[in-house]
């Protein structure tokens, strides 16, 4: 383990174990991945310190919340960026938006309990100076999430 921001085999090993379980015992990665506790409890601070691991946050099942979820493609003015992310950051709904490549420029996850919520979003979404066009897909099902 160095204070770089490389990571080696049981840094990568704790990662996967965490994302599987965020909140799993720190014994119980321990003993998973045959350090001591404190050895474990180290390479987490590290990792929190170098940024790798940016925080801890609730994952739910959308279906048990009973929200719908909508992947929204946008395509932007690239020289008006910074204003689109904080003005899409602003409306709640958006889980998170991200640069993507291809014909459109990012994609946002919106997730809201009704379709006509979803659709005031899209709504939004297309008003936001500099986002020039949009398309829209609305999830079924899940397949598998981790």
């Amino acid at each position: 383990m160095s204070d770089t921001g490389e990571q080696d085999g049981t840094d990568l090993a704790l990662l996967q174990l965490l994302r599987a379980n965020a909140r799993e015992p720190t014994a119980s990665l321990a003993r998973k991945l045959g350090l001591a506790r404190s050895s474990v409890q180290a390479r987490i601070a590290r990792l929190e310190r170098l940024g790798i691991i940016q925080g801890y946050t609730l994952r739910s099942d959308y279906a048990t919340a009973r929200l719908i979820r909508a992947y929204v493609l946008l395509s932007t003015n690239p020289k008006m960026i910074a204003r689109i992310v904080g003005d899409v950051k602003r409306i709640a709904e958006v889980e998170s938006l991200s640069a993507i490549s291809g014909s459109y420029d990012m994609m946002a996850v919106v997730a809201a309990p009704t379709v006509q919520d979803i659709d005031r979003v899209l709504d939004q979404l297309g008003l936001v100076t500099g986002v020039e066009r949009t398309m829209s897909s609305l999830v079924l099902s899940d397949k598998f999430r981790r």
